[in-house]
């Protein structure tokens, strides 16, 4: 089971790497394109802006490969940014994702008196749905995760949505559909619960 984790010039890539292999899988980051193609599964870890992350994908000629694969049906797995360039626009910066599925990603509102961004330990409350595809399958709820971001999803379609988190106002933090898992929270750096959900992406 051949796991490849996108390389697009930033994001936590030797966090996310380093937790992979100590779970034992068969990893390797790449910025080639034949490699994703190869793959079995994909993780696009994102740190930074969204636009950049985009510009990195196009320039190393990723974009059109990483959409194929997903609609394709390879097994996917965003975290962080990796989760909101899988919608239609950001208002960070302006800028279009892929848009595999419908809907936006908005910033927090400093008016509701948050600290921005929202960092640290968040609670998750997963939908009271039980399935074995879900990442969260297995995992107590309410359990907590380590956030950054600034930014967060807002699917048209909620029946994506696997889990949300408040944070002045709930918002999607892990959502699914298909081949497709992407959260918000950064699981490499969530500690033991962390490593438990990407044992469940290992396994899927």
């Amino acid at each position: 089971m051949k796991i490849v984790i996108i390389d697009y010039g930033m994001g936590n890539l030797a966090s996310v790497h380093n937790a992979m292999k100590f779970l034992g899988a068969d990893v390797k980051v790449s910025s080639a394109p034949q490699d994703i193609k190869d793959a079995d599964k994909l993780i696009l870890p994102g740190v930074g802006a969204f636009r950049d992350t985009m510009e990195g994908l196009d320039k190393r000629g990723l974009l059109n490969v990483l959409q194929i694969a997903m609609r394709e049906g390879k097994i996917y797995l965003g975290i962080c940014l990796g989760l909101q360039i899988l919608f239609e626009k950001s208002e960070e910066g302006n800028a279009r994702g892929l848009g595999i599925f419908k809907g936006s990603v908005r910033k927090f509102q400093k008016d509701k008196g948050l600290k921005i961004p929202h960092i640290g330990w968040n609670s998750v409350d997963k939908r009271q749905v039980i399935d074995d595809k879900m990442l969260l399958d297995g995992i107590h709820n309410y359990s907590y995760f380590y956030f950054v971001h600034s930014y967060y999803a807002e699917p048209e379609d909620k029946s994506i949505i696997e889990a949300t988190t408040n944070y002045g106002a709930r918002f999607a933090s892990c959502v699914w559909k298909d081949n497709i898992h992407a959260v918000q929270f950064h699981p490499e750096r969530s500690q033991e619960i962390g490593l438990k959900m990407l044992e469940s992406f290992i396994k899927l």
